[in-house]
């Protein structure tokens, strides 16, 4: 009988897509986000990303974050 973390559940993969949209609610910004699994995934790192359009990407693994409105 396989075991299901349930606090697991509610998280998306860390590091599987290469780009993120993210809102100033996101902010501040860091890689791997909250709500990304962290058991497969890099240590955490802040982004730099001040102004809507602009964009920040993550030195381990290469995603690219824009900021939306």
């Amino acid at each position: 009988m396989a075991r299901t973390n349930p606090a697991a559940a509610n998280t998306i993969p860390a590091n599987a897509e290469n780009r993120y949209e993210v809102t100033q609610a996101d902010l501040p910004l860091s890689c791997p986000m909250p709500g990304m699994s962290l058991w497969n995934s890099h240590p955490k790192v802040y982004l730099p990303i001040e102004e809507e359009g602009g964009e920040s990407v993550c030195a381990y693994c290469g995603a690219r974050y824009v900021l939306k409105a």
